[in-house]
Formats: C-alpha cells, structure tokens, sequence
C-alpha cells in the first residue's frame, strides 16, 4: 500500500481484520470515511469505543447485552417455560429477527471442538444446568448450527439434560422457504426427511 498515505493505510489495515472484509472492501470503505462529514467519522469512532467499553454479558443468558439483565432476561411477556440454546448472541439475535419464539434464550458461547482445545468447561454449561434445576423450564430448543461441532454439541447437551426431566427438541433444518428440492444438496434434503412432521 505504498500509494496509500499512512493514517488511510493503517484504517485499511484494521477494517481488513474484520470477517468477511478483504482488503478490497476495506479500501473502498476508507475511501467512503474520508469523504464522510467529521461528525459521522467521529460517531463511528464514539460507537466503535462504546461497544467494547458499554457491552457486558447477562449473568443470566449469558448472551452480550448493555446491562444485566438484558433486556429479554428482564420481559416479563416472555415464556419463562421454553429455552433456546444458540451458540452465539449473533444466533439469538437471528432468532429474535424471525419473530417467531417468544420464550427464554441460553447463549452457550460457542460449540465443543475438541481439535481445537474447546471442551464442555469452557462453554456456558455450568450456568444452563443451574437454570434448569430451579424447575421452571419445561423444553430447551438446541438450535445450535447444522455443522459437526453444533451436532455434536446438540447430542451432548440432550444427554445432560434429558435425565433432569425436560423435553429437549432440535430446531428442524432442510430445505429453506423459496428453494427447490431439485437443487437441495443430498445432506439438506436427508434433514429434511427426518425433521418431517405430521400435518
């Protein structure tokens, strides 16, 4: 970047650490920021500092919240019965977005990964298990991701919480709305025969 003057090169450099920024995306929107008023640079910067100076983590769901509780923890609307387990609060906020669960969440911070060091001890299982022992909660939704470790996170978990006398169910997965069975690769297709239900 030896065309790039330092201070433009240095922001390239940071956005480009972002997931899903390359360094294309990151030039263009430097570029955009030097020709963006000062004050909206600056309410950038002011957001950017506040998100990791304001954000704290529920003591209860254990998701990223601006106070504990958080906001959902502290609805009184919301079912205190039925519990979603995500792997992340970008999940829970998903869920949330589709409008259709109007219970509890559990965040677990992530999946078992053995290979890579991440074991039952260093996930929010602890605080799920003492949720559950006050005996309020009547099914936990796994909604964990389709991939090995979510799966595999997914069976651990309905064998922890099963003997304690709680429904545990899976989130179906399989073809998505719009999409042609045609098309649908043959594990999709395989998960959506089995999460079939009755009519």
């Amino acid at each position: 970047m030896g065309s790039v003057p330092a201070p433009l090169a240095r922001v390239i450099r940071e956005l480009s650490k972002l997931p899903g920024i390359g360094e294309k995306t990151a030039t263009r929107l430097a570029f955009h920021l030097t020709r963006t008023e000062r004050r909206d640079v600056d309410a950038l910067a002011g957001a950017l500092t506040a998100l990791r100076d304001e954000l704290c983590t529920c003591s209860r769901c254990c998701a990223l919240a601006g106070a504990d509780p958080c906001e959902l923890c502290s609805d009184s609307r919301r079912a205190d019965d039925v519990l979603c387990l995500v792997e992340e609060s970008a999940d829970l906020a998903a869920v949330e977005r589709a409008g259709s669960f109007c219970g509890r969440y559990h965040v677990l911070g992530g999946t078992l990964a053995p290979l890579d060091g991440v074991g039952p001890d260093d996930l929010h299982i602890a605080p799920l298990l003492r949720r559950l022992g006050d005996g309020v909660v009547r099914e936990v939704i796994i909604a964990t991701n389709p991939t090995t470790e979510g799966e595999a996170t997914a069976l651990y978990l309905a064998r922890l919480i099963k003997p304690l006398g709680v429904r545990v169910t899976r989130i179906a997965h399989g073809i998505p709305m719009g999409g042609d069975v045609e098309y649908a690769d043959l594990a999709t297709l395989g998960k959506a025969l089995e999460g079939r239900r009755e009519m």
